[in-house]
């Protein structure tokens, strides 16, 4: 990715910045540098920053259940919080940032006090191509003192004092990343993407999983939903209660944290009191698949025998139909009910035991 020229700053070692990412450190701290910059901030604290990568890797550990890296301090600090804290895996931002802020527990202030032990200094490096092997193996205030020797950085140390060490951005850096904010942001986020795809191989909808999601809209999912109740009786699939038009929630089978769409063929209808019981957590595959076909084939029926549902489903399959492949091998016409379950089972049982190895947990409103 091209970043924005400059006749001043030395924008070919810039771009270097995440050439070495065996870890996720330099992407969240540096994330962290510029988003306090766009805030109007120069001189910034170690903590500052560590409590923003903390509150901005939330999300992606505890809800997405994203590995950021073997033994890595990051996740383990986030993990920490979640048991201590009490706060949900979908908390805010600003809710777990002031958590994390005010936090005094030991084990969360040893696992910042480590990651403040190298990203500060490291991230720099590509900048400092005279500084070679033992230079680096200092500690922080006099590995800090041999960085400040150097020209052209893009910020140097100040008052050294473990967390509450500060960084002070240099001027003409500042102004470069404020202007550039929008093109920087993305070739972050497309270096985190490529580090996580490559820790969460087998994970989909990576791209999506980077921040909280914006609000989704299964309205014409529900929608659809309420004119097959209205033509034919239907109960939902984990407590076989009757649904109508005014009970009707739709459920993720397989939990929307992992999969990160909201594709139709894993969305059905059960209650709200239901939907909100099951949560994250897996259904019991032996108990509810088969039952989940059944609801599945009587949409599928359904859509072949009314032309008004057809057009229905037409409309939703606009927005909740993405992958043509998909949408050809489950919804063409003619299929029997036992031909329908085998594919949609060829779509959605990899799905399933891929979240179940992640360690989604499995629920069963009968137990």
């Amino acid at each position: 990715m091209q970043l924005p020229h400059s006749d001043i700053l030395d924008i070919a070692h810039f771009s270097r910045l995440f050439d070495n990412k065996s870890e996720c450190y330099k992407l969240f701290w540096f994330q962290a540098i510029a988003r306090k910059i766009k805030e109007g901030q120069k001189t910034i604290t170690f903590e500052t920053l560590i409590d923003e990568m903390i509150a901005d890797a939330w999300y992606m550990v505890l809800e997405y259940r994203l590995n950021l890296g073997p033994n890595d301090a990051l996740e383990r600090v986030v993990h920490r919080l979640g048991e201590i804290s009490n706060m949900k895996s979908c908390e805010k931002k600003d809710v777990v940032l002031e958590y994390v802020k005010t936090c005094k527990d030991k084990e969360v202030l040893a696992m910042k006090r480590t990651l403040s032990y190298n990203v500060p200094y490291r991230l720099q490096a590509p900048f400092m191509e005279s500084m070679k092997g033992k230079e680096w193996n200092r500690s922080g205030e006099n590995l800090a003192e041999r960085i400040n020797q150097e020209q052209r950085l893009m910020y140097y140390f100040l008052q050294f004092s473990g967390l509450n060490t500060q960084i002070q951005i240099q001027e003409e850096w500042v102004d470069y990343i404020d202007r550039n904010y929008e093109i920087i942001q993305g070739w972050v986020e497309l270096n985190l993407i490529q580090y996580l795809q490559r820790r969460n191989p087998s994970v989909p909808g990576i791209v999506d999983k980077l921040y909280p999601p914006k609000e989704r809209n299964l309205e014409k999912v529900k929608k659809y939903w309420k004119m097959l109740v209205s033509i034919k009786p239907v109960c939902e699939i984990y407590g076989e209660n009757p649904l109508n038009e005014k009970n009707i929630s739709i459920d993720h089978f397989v939990p929307w944290s992992y999969v990160a769409h909201d594709e139709l063929w894993n969305l059905t209808p059960t209650t709200r009191s239901i939907n909100s019981s099951k949560s994250n957590s897996l259904p019991d595959w032996n108990m509810y698949f088969p039952l989940l076909c059944k609801m599945e084939y009587l949409s599928y029926e359904l859509m072949w025998e009314y032309p008004e549902v057809h057009k229905a489903f037409d409309k939703c399959a606009k927005e909740h139909l993405n992958n043509q492949e998909i949408r050809h091998k489950l919804y063409q016409s003619g299929l029997s009910e036992r031909e329908f379950s085998g594919r949609l089972e060829e779509v959605m049982f990899p799905v399933y035991q891929s979240a179940k190895s992640m360690g989604f947990s499995s629920w069963s409103l009968r137990t």
